[in-house]
């Protein structure tokens, strides 16, 4: 699905990020990416994305030189990025709205998009994210985990093959946190989608990722991977696997700082 190869990367001050970097993502696997801030986790995402471009290397995905956002690629960031003029539902229906208006380009949308009404892609996930009694009113008016449930569903509205998310319920209330955590694991196995999930919690990059990526000291030249299987179900919780992963990436960050 992903492969990373031999990527560099710097910022526009000369600091190098990432220095001959290869990693790679089977597809419907579970990652997420852990590290300290500064370490480079948001802009290996990006770079996935296809809003960022190594200086040296190249990035596949699905096969394909990634050159440009791909349609498939769905992106769920901290901040929501909700339009704060635009009801639930018109923020639900943005992306689809611009998929009709280019057709299946295959730049906008992939070449196989079936153009169908808006409303008949929308309504059914207004109401599997419970927002249909908040429909029409706008981010403003509503709570933290309703405008991320908005954010969710515009992505998944788009039917992408690979989901990443820049931490995602990092601002969110625990309760409300734990709740999306779970919501998102299990759209994740309906759907078979790959994702990537960035964050700096340890607990949660033990749930949500059947693989973890440790990112450290710059410049990451060697991926650090911590295996968990079992991982990325809402259950995962309460096993001892789980504490477990807990404690051994607790220390690799302790090693890494």
């Amino acid at each position: 699905m992903i492969d990373v190869r031999n990527v560099g990367f710097r910022y526009v001050d000369g600091r190098p990020v990432f220095q001959d970097f290869s990693w790679h993502v089977d597809p419907g696997d579970a990652w997420s990416v852990l590290g300290p801030s500064g370490c480079g986790k948001s802009t290996l995402l990006y770079l996935l994305a296809g809003l960022r471009f190594p200086n040296e290397g190249q990035i596949q995905v699905a096969g394909e030189l990634l050159a440009r956002p791909r349609p498939k690629t769905g992106l769920i960031l901290q901040d929501y990025g909700l339009l704060p003029w635009a009801s639930v539902r018109e923020n639900i229906a943005l992306g689809l709205r611009i998929r009709g208006f280019y057709g299946p380009d295959g730049t906008h949308a992939p070449r196989d998009e079936i153009v169908v009404r808006v409303q008949r892609r929308v309504d059914p996930w207004l109401d599997r994210l419970g927002l249909d009694s908040v429909a029409d009113s706008f981010p403003g008016q509503i709570s933290g985990g309703q405008r991320q449930r908005t954010a969710i569903a515009r992505t998944l509205a788009l039917h992408p093959d690979l989901l990443l998310m820049d931490e995602p319920f990092a601002s969110l209330d625990a309760p409300t946190r734990e709740s999306l955590q779970n919501l998102t694991l299990e759209l994740r196995h309906e759907r078979g989608l790959t994702t990537v999930m960035v964050t700096h919690a340890i607990e949660e990059a033990a749930l949500m990722g059947s693989h973890v990526l440790v990112l450290g000291d710059l410049p990451n030249s060697r991926p650090r991977i911590f295996e968990n299987p079992g991982a990325a179900t809402p259950e995962f919780r309460s096993r001892k696997a789980y504490s477990d992963m807990v404690h051994s990436l607790r220390q690799a960050l302790e090693i890494s700082a």
